[in-house]
């Protein structure tokens, strides 16, 4: 065999040498669901339409997200395949839809789902399946049971955190305080009658009345009515936003001055607060672990400038100075951490260790001081919160940042 015929088959091998690396390095990526050499699929299903259709924005400003993400080049040179579907807060669909993403679709893992009841309905499904089921759209406080439902993790301080909170410092300022607690009919509602429990012991039954109400129900002035009979001192509405703007308007209208409190995720300035008439939500207190785009105190932040300037180019059409675009965008920023530490190893497997290997992370929408951690045992990200007034067009915050106790 002459040289050149030794060199040209060395060459030949090499090529086929590189070749099957490269084939088995695709072969490999083909082999994780919803993973290619190219590609990395996400699915999601939200409420486009239905009863809370407002909270579906939250979807769309992380759709927004990723196309940003793709254009500085996805994650280890993926793109990010964001799969969205309507279920209009029907777990009915939420069921149809979560095994169209995860059968049809094969998504690699499922995020920012909305919804308590809608993801009630999954939860077994999904876990059964292994599937990482991350930062939740949801308040509940079950989403933390990582012994249960080891795949899932919620994102945000939980209800019953918040509610904890609430009444520790309302019992600060009034330690005799009477309570009116308006609350949904779910899991979700139910975790402020639980934090209220966790601070209150055996004088709950003593120190509040409780009422609820149906997501299907119209209106609630008739329990805001009845709440205002008993003269509580202290009004906690663990609501979603409709009902949120509605409680406060109904007190206004009766004169009542309670020491009012709203759940976070129903006390948007945006989408609560100005409809409703801001002269009305006067001294109304919630709790805050996000930087508020609305907040004229935030102006000059970088992060926030950050996060105005993405909102103007992809996505024009949302309202940037809507705090749920802004949870959209955080809860987002915290899934590209995430995605970086799996390093290009995006198996099931290793999506769900990183994301039980959140360490201090700090994305520059969070609050000063707040921070992201998870463990195996620790399925709850955010645990911190710091508590704000509305004063005049905007929430002004007090205090220090408070850490919740996880029961």
């Amino acid at each position: 065999m002459t040289s050149l015929s030794r060199r040209s088959l060395m060459l030949r091998s090499a090529a086929a040498g590189l070749a099957a690396l490269t084939s088995a390095r695709n072969a490999r990526a083909d082999d994780w669901p919803g993973v290619t050499a190219t590609e990395l699929k996400i699915g999601c299903t939200t409420s486009l339409s239905g009863p809370v259709s407002a909270l579906g924005t939250i979807a769309r400003s992380q759709e927004a997200y990723f196309r940003m993400l793709n254009d500085q080049g996805g994650i280890a040179g993926r793109k990010i395949n964001f799969i969205m579907y309507d279920d209009a807060f029907n777990p009915s669909k939420t069921v149809e839809q979560t095994r169209r993403l995860i059968e049809s679709d094969n998504v690699a893992f499922l995020f920012s789902m909305l919804g308590t009841a809608p993801n009630s309905a999954v939860v077994k499904y999904i876990n059964a399946q292994k599937v990482p089921h991350l930062f939740l759209s949801v308040n509940g406080d079950k989403w933390g049971d990582y012994k249960t439902y080891p795949w899932t993790m919620g994102f945000a301080p939980s209800s019953r955190t918040e509610a904890q909170v609430f009444a520790k410092y309302a019992l600060s300022q009034k330690p005799d305080a009477k309570f009116a607690l308006l609350y949904q009919n779910d899991d979700l509602g139910k975790d402020f009658v639980a934090g209220l429990r966790d601070v209150l012991g055996d004088r709950y039954d003593t120190l509040v009345k409780a009422l609820s109400y149906e997501v299907t129900e119209p209106t609630i002035d008739s329990q805001i009515v009845t709440l205002r009979a008993t003269n509580a001192d202290v009004l906690i509405s663990g609501v979603t936003s409709k009902f949120a703007a509605q409680a406060i308007r109904k007190v206004y209208e009766l004169g009542w001055k309670p020491m009012h409190f709203v759940t976070s995720g129903a006390a948007s300035v945006a989408s609560t607060i100005i409809p409703v008439g801001a002269e009305r939500a006067e001294g109304l207190i919630t709790s805050t672990y996000t930087k508020d785009p609305a907040d004229p105190a935030w102006a000059d932040d970088p992060g926030i400038k950050d996060y105005m300037a993405f909102m103007a180019k992809y996505f024009p059409t949302g309202n940037a100075k809507e705090s749920l675009n802004a949870y959209g965008y955080t809860a987002a920023s915290v899934l590209r951490v995430l995605l970086e530490q799996c390093k290009g190893n995006f198996s099931r497997e290793s999506i769900m260790a990183q994301a039980n290997n959140l360490k201090n992370v700090e994305v520059p929408t969070l609050l000063p001081g707040v921070r992201v951690n998870t463990s195996p045992t620790n399925h709850h990200p955010l645990r911190q919160m710091q508590l704000q007034r509305f004063e005049g067009q905007g929430y002004k915050r007090f205090g220090a940042v408070i850490e919740g106790t996880m029961l």
